[in-house]
Parts: C-alpha cells; sequence; structure tokens
C-alpha cells in the first residue's frame, strides 16, 4: 500500500460540497422554527432615550422581541474576554445587545423573532428608539487625544490596557548602534468575509431545560463552554452541533452575541429560532481586524547586524473587548524579531478602545503585521547601508544550529532559514522574473521584484503555558480512534471541518498508521455530545499539527492491539506481522494473512478462541495531546509585479512561496491552504479597508465598497517544499493555514518599491491603494 501520509489524495470532503449536498446552518430546518433579525443602530456612539416596542409586539407573526435591559437580566454574566494578558486591564462588561448605551455603528439594541424573516424586519422598522448622539472617537488619534470623550465613564481615558515585550538590553543595543533607523507603519481595518456569514439555530426544550444549538463556528467545545458561562447553564445541558461551514478565516472562532440572543429567543418562545447574518450587517456585526498603528526603531551595527529593537504597537480595537481582547496587537509585538536573531527588544503595546465594531480573530492574527514591519525594516536598513536585503536577511537569520530558540516570547523548535531563501530565489531565477522584468523595462513599463522571509507560530497550545500568558482556556487536542466489527475505522475528532480538509488529513494519519485505505476511513466532527474535547479549537494553525499527533498516537497504540490479535489468530508473533492495505499478513509470508474485518470480529462478535487471553474486547484507543511547545513553521514569499504610475494601479503577475511546514500530510491541501492564504494577502495588501466617515459612521456596507480579489486579481501561484519536522511533535507535523497570508504583505510592496525605484517611493502603509501610490510617488519625486 502507498504511504498515505505525504499523499497528494484528493479531499474525502469536496465531492459532496461541490455537488451541493453540504448542509450549512441556514439549511437547518426544524418544526416550528423562528426567524430573528436584529436592530441596529447607525450611530457610532448615543444613549439610548427611550427604546419602545409595543408595536413590533404587535405585529402577527411576531413571536418574541428583547431589548438590551431584558437580555441583560436574562443573563448570569457579559460576553467573555478570552484573553487577559494584562491583570490590570480594564475589562468592558458588555451584553449582546446595547443596554443604555450604543458604543458603535451597528450595535444591536433589539431583537425579533418572528415567522419568517421578512416578518422579522418589518418588525423591526415598527419598534421606536429615541437616541440623544454622543461625540464619537472613531480614530486611534481621536481616542487618544487630550480631553478625548471617553467609551466608558469611569476609566480615565480610552486606554483598556498597556504592555511590554521585553528580552535583552535595548538600552545598550542603541547606544551601541553604528546605525539607528525609525519608522511609523499603518494598517488599514479589514475583515475576513467568509463565503457564509455567521449563524446559529438554537432550540431551548421547555422541558428538559436542555439548550440544542447548531452553529458555524471553529471551536464547538469552546462555544458550549462560553454558552454556559452566559446562560448559567452547566455544559451538560449544553449541546453545540457544527453543521458545514463556509469558511472561517478566524472570524468563526470569536463567540458572538447572536449566539445569546437565539438561545434566550428560544427559551422565551418555547421553539428553535434561526439567527442568520445578512451580508449588509455582516459588516458591522462580524469582528474587525487588521488596524494598528506599530512605531519602531532598529538599532544595528555598520555590517548589517541588528542588535536591537523598540517601539510601540498600537492596537485600534472597537468599542467593546471581544473575545481574544487584544491578542493579535500583543502577538504582532511578541513577533516582531520574526525569523531573526535579535538580542535585544523592547517593544509596548497599547490597546486603544474606539468606537468601531469589536477586533477579534482573523487568519494571522498579528503575524502578518510584525512580518510587514521586520521586512520592511530590513530592506530600509539595507538601503541605509548599502548592502543587498537578502544578505542582511542572511546576517540575522537564527541559525539552524542555535534552535531550539528563544524568540521575546516563543520557542522555535527548528528551521532551515538561508535553505529556504535559497530555494526562493532558485525558483525565482528559473521562472525568469528576471528577464521579465528587463523586458518590461525595456517596453517602458515599470516593473519589480519583491521578497518577505517568515516565521509561523503554529500547533497553538500547551494548555499551562497559554494559561500562564492569560488565555482562559486550555489548548489540548483530544482524538479518538475506532475499529468497528467489520474493520473499518472512526476518527472521532473535536476539529471543526470548514472547508480546509481537515477530515482528510486526519483520515490519512489515521490510515497510514492503521495500514488500511483510506476510503475505510470515517472522520465525524462536529457534535459536542459524541465527538471529544478539543481545547482550543479549529485556529492558530493547529489541527492538523495538534489533531494530527493526537490521531497518529491514538492510532499507534490501536495497532499493536491489532497486531496481537491478529497475531494470536495467525499462530505467529506480533513482531512478524505486517499490515498493508488492510490485511494483516506474516512478514514474508503473504499467504498467511487475514483482513481487518476478521480482527474486528474477533474483538466485538466472536471473542471464543480468537481474542487473546487477557485482552478487552472492542478497538478503541482515546488520546489527549498538550504539545509542550509551538512548533514554528516558516517559508519565504516572492512577487512579480508590473505598477502603472500615471494611475498607481499594481497588476501582480507572479507568486511563489517556497515553505517548510515539517511533515506534509497531503500536499494538495498544503498548496490549497498556501494559495488561500496568498489570495487573503493579495486583498489585504492592495485592496481591503473598512471605511468610516468623519463622524464615525460606517461607509463600507457591500462588496462594491470593501473590495476583494476576484480571480482576474489573483496571479500564478507557483509553490515548492522543503521539510524540517517539528521533533517533539508525534509524526513531525507543523501547521501551516495561516502561512500564505503572512509575508504577502511585505513581497507585494518591496515588488511595488522595485517597479517605482526611481521615483523612491516608501511604503508605510497598507492597503497600497492607487490614491496612496500616487501619492508616494509624489513625495518620492519631491525628496
Amino acid at each position: 500500500m502507498d504511504e498515505l501520509i505525504g499523499a497528494r489524495v484528493r479531499r474525502t470532503e469536496d465531492l459532496r460540497l461541490l455537488t451541493g449536498r453540504a448542509r450549512f446552518v441556514d439549511d437547518v430546518e426544524l418544526p416550528h422554527l423562528l426567524e430573528a433579525a436584529v436592530l441596529r443602530c447607525p450611530l457610532p456612539h448615543a444613549r439610548i432615550k427611550k427604546i419602545g416596542t409595543a408595536a413590533a409586539a404587535a405585529l402577527p407573526g411576531v413571536s418574541a422581541v428583547l431589548t438590551g435591559a431584558e437580555v441583560k437580566a436574562a443573563v448570569r454574566a457579559p460576553q467573555p474576554v478570552l484573553w487577559r494578558n494584562v491583570p490590570d486591564m480594564r475589562l468592558t462588561s458588555a451584553y449582546p445587545l446595547a443596554v443604555d448605551r450604543v458604543r458603535h455603528p451597528g450595535q444591536g439594541v433589539a431583537v425579533v423573532a418572528a415567522k419568517d424573516r421578512a416578518t422579522a424586519e418589518d418588525a423591526l422598522e415598527l419598534i421606536d428608539v429615541e437616541y440623544e448622539e454622543l461625540p464619537a472617537v472613531s480614530t486611534l488619534e481621536e481616542a487618544t487625544a487630550e480631553g478625548a470623550p471617553r467609551l466608558y465613564d469611569d476609566w480615565p481615558d480610552n486606554v483598556c490596557a498597556r504592555t511590554t515585550v521585553v528580552a535583552g538590553d535595548v538600552a545598550t543595543a542603541f547606544a551601541e548602534a553604528d546605525v539607528v533607523l525609525a519608522e511609523s507603519f499603518r494598517f488599514a481595518r479589514q475583515m475576513g468575509a467568509p463565503l457564509e456569514t455567521r449563524g446559529v439555530v438554537a432550540t431551548w426544550d421547555p422541558f428538559t431545560g436542555r439548550l440544542d444549538v447548531r452553529l458555524a463556528t471553529q471551536a464547538p467545545n469552546l462555544a458550549r463552554e462560553l454558552l454556559g458561562e452566559v446562560l448559567g447553564l452547566p455544559v451538560a445541558k449544553i449541546r453545540v452541533r457544527t453543521p458545514d461551514v463556509g469558511g472561517g478565516f478566524g472570524n468563526k472562532f470569536d463567540f458572538y452575541g447572536e449566539e445569546v440572543l437565539a438561545a434566550l429567543l428560544s427559551r422565551r418562545t418555547g421553539r428553535p429560532v434561526k439567527l442568520i447574518e445578512d451580508r449588509v450587517e455582516s459588516f458591522v456585526a462580524n469582528v474587525h481586524s487588521r488596524e494598528q498603528k506599530i512605531d519602531v526603531e532598529f538599532a544595528a551595527k555598520a555590517d548589517g547586524t541588528i542588535t536591537g529593537v523598540r517601539g510601540t504597537v498600537h492596537g485600534v480595537l472597537g468599542s467593546e473587548l471581544g473575545t481574544i481582547a487584544f491578542g493579535p496587537c500583543f502577538t504582532a509585538a511578541a513577533c516582531l524579531t520574526g525569523p531573526y536573531a535579535i538580542p535585544a527588544v523592547e517593544m509596548d503595546v497599547v490597546a486603544v478602545m474606539t468606537n468601531r465594531p469589536p477586533y477579534g480573530s482573523y487568519r494571522g492574527w498579528g503575524l502578518p503585521k510584525a512580518n510587514f514591519v521586520q521586512e520592511r525594516m530590513v530592506e530600509l536598513l539595507a538601503g541605509r547601508l548599502g548592502l543587498a536585503a537578502h544578505a542582511v536577511r542572511r546576517k540575522n537569520f537564527v541559525p539552524p544550529e542555535a534552535f531550539p530558540y528563544q524568540s521575546p516570547v516563543f520557542v522555535y523548535d527548528s528551521g532551515r532559514y538561508e535553505e529556504c531563501l535559497d530555494l526562493c530565489i532558485e525558483a525565482v531565477e528559473e521562472a525568469g522574473w528576471a528577464e521579465r522584468v528587463a523586458e518590461a523595462r525595456a517596453r517602458g513599463a515599470s516593473a519589480g521584484i519583491g521578497y518577505s522571509f517568515h516565521n509561523e507560530i503554529t500547533a497553538f497550545g500547551p494548555s499551562r503555558i497559554v494559561n500562564l500568558s492569560g488565555l482562559q482556556h486550555s489548548g489540548f487536542d483530544e482524538e479518538v480512534v475506532r475499529i468497528d466489527s467489520t474493520g473499518h475505522v472512526t476518527v472521532h475528532t473535536g476539529q471543526s471541518a470548514m472547508g480546509q480538509g481537515i477530515h482528510t488529513a486526519l483520515a490519512q494519519v489515521a490510515g497510514h498508521a492503521l495500514g488500511v485505505p483510506l476510503d475505510h476511513v470515517t472522520v465525524v466532527s462536529g457534535d459536542t455530545d459524541s465527538c471529544p474535547y478539543t481545547g482550543y479549537g479549529t485556529g492558530a494553525s493547529r489541527a492538523a499539527a495538534v489533531g494530527g499527533a493526537a490521531v497518529l498516537t491514538a492510532a499507534t497504540r490501536l495497532k499493536a492491539k491489532v497486531l496481537r490479535i491478529a497475531a494470536n489468530i495467525l499462530e505467529a508473533s506480533p513482531d512478524d506481522l505486517v499490515v498493508e492495505n488492510g490485511r494483516i499478513f506474516v512478514d514474508g509470508v503473504p499467504d498467511r494473512s487475514i483482513g481487518m474485518a476478521q480482527v474486528g470480529d474477533a474483538a466485538y462478535r466472536r471473542l471464543d478462541g480468537l481474542l487473546p487471553d487477557g485482552e478487552s474486547p472492542t478497538l478503541e484507543e482515546r488520546e489527549v495531546y498538550d504539545p509542550v511547545n509551538v512548533a514554528t513553521a516558516f517559508g519565504c514569499t516572492a512577487v512579480l509585479a508590473e505598477v502603472d504610475p500615471e494611475t498607481g494601479v499594481v497588476t501582480l503577475l507572479g507568486y511563489l512561496i517556497a515553505h517548510d511546514c515539517g511533515t506534509v500530510i497531503n500536499p494538495l491541501i498544503v498548496d490549497g491552504q498556501l494559495h488561500g492564504g496568498a489570495a487573503q494577502a493579495i486583498g489585504g495588501a492592495l485592496y481591503e479597508e473598512l471605511a468610516f466617515d468623519d463622524g464615525g459612521r460606517m461607509l463600507t456596507r457591500t462588496f462594491r465598497d470593501y473590495l476583494i480579489p476576484t480571480a482576474t486579481e489573483i496571479p500564478p501561484f507557483a509553490l515548492t517544499h522543503m521539510a524540517t519536522p517539528a521533533d517533539h511533535i508525534p509524526g513531525g507535523f507543523k501547521g501551516m493555514g495561516e502561512a500564505g497570508v503572512i509575508g504577502g504583505g511585505a513581497a507585494i510592496a518591496h515588488a511595488v518599491e522595485d517597479a517605482l525605484r526611481e521615483y523612491g517611493v516608501k511604503i508605510t502603509t497598507l492597503p497600497i491603494t492607487p490614491p496612496g501610490l500616487l501619492a508616494a510617488i509624489k513625495r518620492g519625486a519631491t525628496r
């Protein structure tokens, strides 16, 4: 049998998804189902003076109306904040609906459950709300200005937390530096925009007191825990089921008030309630991400050795702390050194509240910002010193012999950074990009090549470490592998399938370890009643690495039991047996063999004489895997771009990634994840921005305003791989789900600068829009 780990097999999920047989949360239909809609305030900051719901409640077809005050009275706790890594950070005590004050555009003030969505929306128009508009602080500068209006009256300012990432002797590094380089970087507000918007169907049984929730989530066990906290229910009374999820990108990791609203409406009415976010409200109801201002200084020697980094990460949060608080902002500071051995670091983190929708998870967390800053500074430093940027990279890479390497926060397990850089450079040379740039310039066009090197924190989850760092949840993974009486295998996982191919990957690991064909393995997920507990859920590039390690360990133990039973039947030693393609045979004597079904029969049905003495019936193993450390993936991105200096339009002509994620389970899945991440990197670098007017009202409400790259904007991708296994993780797996999005922004910026080098353009802001680029060309010409 061919080895399943490393095999380019087609994803087992795809046929059902591509033929329309998927079942998403909006496809759920239950008897007596009600549909809900939320009334959202358009103002960024206002006091609710009066809210009248009588007319809405009297509308035929309406079953229930709830206001913020009623919701607050019905719950046991405010919306949870999982990441509390600063002891004196200020919490916002938010509820699913605004109680007496609206603090961001789109915040809900009432919710209606009715016979259908149209009736619920009609009822929203009958709700009479009187607002007293208050001064808003919609930007970082407004929120931090002296005497700025405060979002919370009992706070002295709009800062919810301050902390510092420190390593080494920063003062000495800067005092002894040959050169100090300072720069400021800005990142626009963006969002994940999954194809499927968020949705929930909640059924609160009035007789048993049991809550059954169907939820599009990346973390079903976490959602169950948080529902229990907010509603005051033991988790034994809560079941969370995850249908097919149409993309998550971190947005569906976070816990939202709509889940609570659907549950409360179901309890009020005694009927199932469906609440589906429509596309327009997703722009204000879904978490926002990315927006930060990073001021940084690099200290360096004349030969390009970087000796110190200091600066400040300003996180531009929303009006309430989301599930993960300012975690991405802290991560940007923690990972600002990236793949480089920089001995001295002092990065302040300032988390600032604004009258914007809450800040939350999006693919890559803080890593894309950290990478953009470190790579831009490497290029700027090289320019200042008259060195090649790659020479500065090589000078500062953590060398292979230095691993495991203690960065300012994380321990990097392994890496061969210079080899990966060389692999990328060679691929660019083979693709003939330099010749294409020369040809473009010969015809008067502006073309250039840009590089970016990144590393990625994956396999997130050492529970004790993340708890010590302030995360109010665990990071282990639990997997169950079972062989039935017919010899077929079932893997029960708490991970969520959301289009990334996790079912196929876990099936490959189990099939490889047990020696059975892939089509003999079924993966079951998405039900907290029948699936095991996964601490952090599916995110942070951890599902295949941590889940795969747990499946591999459980399946390996299960295989040992299979061999003991087979040895008894074949009258041989387990050490002499080989499993291949679902059959167990004596090594070198293929005629002496039995099928996995015979072993299953011996373990479940006809035990007498077949099951060895002292061997327990059934074939099942359970593994709880809590990694001792994260795993560090890494890669190099190269971009070929052409720029029209008259219009500021950037056209990407080529995109190449050299990548290392340890042991590759399925190259097709890895390539697909890198492609998808790169597409989001392109969107973040060139197109996507959530905009507000001067008064703080949301301007971006549709995809006509929020530009996501389409197939016509995506260039040809080329990928090349190397493998440096994580020696502390069974199987050597590392994650890579966020890898494609991390290095793209810097590589695109460098390609644009290279294309416009005669203009002296310097890019410090993402996205690179045509108006912004034209302004940069004008500034460069002035310089």
